[in-house]
């Protein structure tokens, strides 16, 4: 049986003692000075022409990215099971002011791959030894020809890790702080915010409406530092953009995801082509709920028998059974997740909100983190993380620069992995109601995925541009974020979130920008990709890993070319993706007449 200890990861097996552990000391000890030797080393350099040697410098690049990598997933996981975890926090500092150190190296390194000769640099390319990394280094060679001098590129570096990650951190230490109380029968429960959360998906309107009442007061009594923050962010970032000569705030985002702006655009106008059939779904689901209009905290609340609580190692063994039905491989390593202790699922004071999954690449380990309260939503999330957990298990035995794929394929296995569960609970549905209800769940991330999201891109869109002005009034940022939500549900909602942007966490998240359309896409890809993985049976399993294999090796485009045979660019694909969703829309529509 499940005890409580079970919900909680185990880190011990990475490095024993948490923020204290004398092992990671040793490790971080470690890396610094091979960091600092390393840099030392590359100065020089020069333009080194000798193969062997640049094979050894590209492995060691690789070797000094696996292994901060490695230190910031550690700190990562201490910092969200324990907000208050004041040794984490100081060794985020830490972290922080390595990886700016690293990020040095790296503008030197690629400096010196730009400064290569055409002729070496495809010697370079033919050695059997590069062979898997040849479209890593083409792409930071090309990279590095867009940005700045290095020694200016490094003192970017350098100011991120006070100012621009700075208040990132800030940001994380706010939240931290913050709790919202419940009074229920007299007993006041103060909950962290990520529980809070939780509630707003409660099955009670009146629970709802209380918990987004005070959640939203919540966010008002700390606006101005968020306010501060976001702006602050934004400005650092449209700084760097005008000295590197970079016109569009997309241009960023969109290189880190490996995708053109054509395909972007066209996935947004099928998306909006085909948003009237969502909101005639929220209008129904208005209906059953006995409401004129959803209100922000309604598009969540579950309908029907679904609302019953999930026991945890319930959902262990039906997760575990699905990804069975499409790969025996899948459904092994996910088993070995829960018992090897790699998932924190507790659902208690003091975690971080929402939920993620990181790798470990020096000790080929994963961790999952979410806040498990036993909802249906909670499965599909346990699930969606478990896929994220499968697309790095896939990816073992590649070196760096071929494994370090972008978020919008990132999201792709993760959506996948919450299809088949979602689907497979349909299947099992005992009778009409419960039925209607797992529609409503699937619909609602499809409706997270074409209008919570594209009301994020939306509004970040305006907010920079309007930041490139000047500052912007948190009274301004209210206002973009309610028009964003209006536009972006098409009108669908009686009330809004004013204050999204401070409560979302990931627009303060400093290592990818604009991290929201990522999510539409991988939504929708992965959606491709399932229908492909029906018609063509168990059989594509193999099909499906080699396309992972592939995320960090190919542009976005080229890639579905290869394993999918389709055209990101045109609208075809996007439409017949939506197609198949629209099919849960017209049923749960034929359900509820």
């Amino acid at each position: 049986m499940t005890d409580t200890l079970q919900q909680r990861w185990n880190l011990d097996t990475v490095f024993p003692g948490g923020s204290a552990s004398p092992q990671f000391q040793d490790f971080l000890d470690a890396l610094t000075a091979d960091i600092e030797q390393f840099a030392l080393d590359l100065g020089t350099k020069n333009a080194s022409k000798d193969v062997n040697e640049w094979v050894s410098m590209i492995e060691k690049v690789q070797n000094l990215a696996d292994r901060q990598r490695e230190a910031g997933a550690f700190v990562s996981c201490l910092e969200a099971a324990d907000m208050k975890d004041r040794g984490a926090k100081a060794l985020r500092g830490r972290i922080s002011q390595q990886s700016a150190q690293l990020n040095s190296v790296f503008t030197t390194f690629d400096a010196l791959l730009t400064n290569l000769p055409e002729s070496m640099f495809a010697a370079l390319l033919q050695d059997e030894r590069l062979q898997t990394v040849g479209f890593g280094l083409e792409e930071r060679r090309r990279r590095a020809k867009e940005r700045l001098h290095p020694d200016q590129e490094q003192l970017i570096s350098a100011l991120m890790v006070d100012g621009y990650h700075g208040w990132s951190q800030l940001y994380d230490t706010v939240v931290g702080r913050m709790t919202l109380s419940l009074d229920r029968e007299g007993q006041q429960t103060n909950l962290s915010m990520g529980q809070a959360h939780n509630k707003l998906s409660a099955p009670d309107k009146a629970v709802r409406d209380e918990v987004f009442s005070k959640w939203e007061q919540a966010w008002a009594s700390e606006e101005d530092i968020f306010g501060d923050t976001i702006n602050h962010l934004a400005g650092f970032r449209l700084a760097v953009y005008k000295r590197r000569g970079w016109d569009s705030v997309l241009k960023e985002p969109l290189d880190i995801n490996r995708m053109d702006e054509t395909t972007l655009s066209t996935m947004w106008d099928v998306i909006n082509q085909n948003k009237h059939h969502f909101v005639d779904y929220l209008k129904t689901k208005a209906r059953l709920l006995r409401l004129d209009k959803l209100g922000w905290q309604d598009v969540e609340a579950p309908i029907g028998s679904t609302s019953r609580l999930v026991p945890y190692e319930e959902a262990r063994a039906f997760i575990v059974s699905q990804f069975r039905e499409f790969s025996p491989d899948m459904a092994a390593f996910a088993d070995s997740c829960f018992e090897n202790r790699w998932i924190e699922s507790e659902d208690r004071p003091g975690k971080r909100p929402g939920g993620f999954c990181t790798s470990f690449p020096v000790n080929e380990q994963t961790r999952v983190f979410t806040t498990y309260s036993g909802t249906i939503g909670n499965v599909a999330t346990l699930a969606h993380e478990l896929g994220h957990a499968y697309h790095q298990h896939v990816m073992r035995g590649l070196p760096r620069f071929a494994q370090s794929y972008a978020m919008n394929v990132a999201e792709t296995a993760s959506t996948f992995a919450e299809m088949v569960v979602a689907d497979a609970s349909l299947r099992f549905a005992k009778d009409k109601d419960e039925r209607i209800s797992l529609l409503d769940d699937k619909l609602r991330r499809s409706v997270a995925m074409f209008m919570n999201i594209h009301a994020r891109f939306l509004f970040e869109t305006q907010f920079y541009e309007e930041r490139k002005q000047g500052l912007v009034s948190v009274q301004r940022l209210n206002e973009l974020m309610e028009n964003a939500q209006k536009q972006a549900y098409d009108g669908a909602l009686g009330s809004y979130h004013p204050r999204f942007w401070a409560s979302k966490l990931h627009f303060y998240i400093t290592g990818t920008p604009f991290y929201n359309f990522p999510y539409t896409f991988g939504y929708l890809f992965s959606t491709g990709i399932y229908a492909k993985a029906r018609q063509v049976g168990p059989a594509f399993a193999n099909q499906y890993v080699a396309l992972l294999r592939d995320t960090a090796s190919m542009r976005v485009e080229d890639l579905a070319a290869k394993h999918l045979g389709v055209n990101l660019r045109g609208p075809e694909f996007w439409q017949e993706a939506i197609d198949t969703l629209l099919t849960d829309v017209s049923e749960f529509m034929e359900l509820t007449k």
